[in-house]
């Protein structure tokens, strides 16, 4: 067992990172959508970056998830539908959303107005692509339930740390690693296959990302939290499962009252975790 969970990780990672980096240069010459204009956006910085890392991290870590070896039928159907779902979506707020109404709050006290954004749109769908993927892994209605939560929760959490280059990777990576290396010391293929397929896809693209070249947008922040939730669900005991899902909230209802960007910026750990690969802020630019 030791050996197939190994097997299925490294099979993940190598899977995850060529579908990424495949998807990623074929869109940057016919994107997916329109032409390459439509996916580009200003950064923090002020400078042209392009949103397309996201729709090769979608369709990277989809594809490794239909063609990665020793997954189980309804694991992969929904590690499939968990990312595309989530991916999908996101690129809908991507292209098509509006700035007026942020965050929870935001978006639910339009809708209470009758007027439905883009971002409520996007949080309904994700909820019902959670519940939906958690359905396919466990019958239990309190599970579904608890597991779709993972999964939707972790889509949008991942996607509120995608505002530095390279941050919502390092945070989608650093939540992914436990869940991988509690695979493989317990010689669970199914987690360590599963945990490993966001890595694989997210290392191959950090790069583009710290480069300040290109960013996640919604479209692929929502598809690596999702994978990452569902690898939660799947792999974790009910008590796990609930102390993840707490962190998750809480993490996302704080986000409502302060800055992620400040706190990590006044904490000298997190700080240089989050500068870790990208240039000084007063750097240029190479080539410009």
């Amino acid at each position: 067992m030791a050996r197939r969970a190994l097997l299925g990780a490294l099979a993940g990672v190598l899977l995850g990172a060529v579908a990424a980096r495949a998807a990623y240069a074929a869109f940057t010459r016919r994107p997916p959508v329109g032409d390459v204009e439509t996916w580009s956006r200003t950064n923090h910085r002020g400078e042209p970056i392009t949103l397309l890392e996201g729709p090769a991290f979608v369709a990277g870590a989809a594809a490794a998830a239909a063609a990665v070896p020793g997954l189980p039928a309804g694991v992969r159907a929904a590690a499939v539908l968990a990312v595309a779902g989530g991916g999908g979506l996101g690129a809908y707020d991507d292209l098509y959303g509006a700035t007026a109404s942020k965050g929870f709050r935001g978006h639910l006290s339009a809708l209470a107005k009758g007027e439905v954004t883009s971002g409520a749109v996007k949080l309904l769908g994700i909820g019902a692509t959670g519940l939906a993927a958690a359905a396919l892994t466990t019958r239990r209605p309190a599970d579904i339930v608890v597991n779709g939560a993972l999964v939707a929760g972790g889509a949008n959490l991942a996607n509120l740390f995608d505002l530095r280059p390279g941050r919502a990777v390092k945070v989608g990576l650093l939540a992914a690693a436990p869940l991988l290396a509690a695979g493989l010391l317990r010689g669970d293929p199914v987690q360590a296959t599963l945990a490993a397929l966001p890595v694989g896809a997210a290392v191959a693209l950090l790069p583009e990302d710290l480069g300040e070249r290109a960013m996640l947008g919604d479209a692929g922040a929502n598809a690596l939290g999702a994978l990452v939730g569902l690898a939660a669900a799947v792999t974790l005991g009910r008590p796990g499962r609930v102390a993840v899902l707490g962190t998750v909230v809480a993490l996302t209802a704080a986000s409502e009252r302060i800055s992620f960007t400040k706190v990590i910026a006044g904490n000298p750990v997190l700080d240089r975790i989050d500068m870790l690969g990208r240039r000084p802020v007063e750097q240029a630019p190479a080539g410009r």
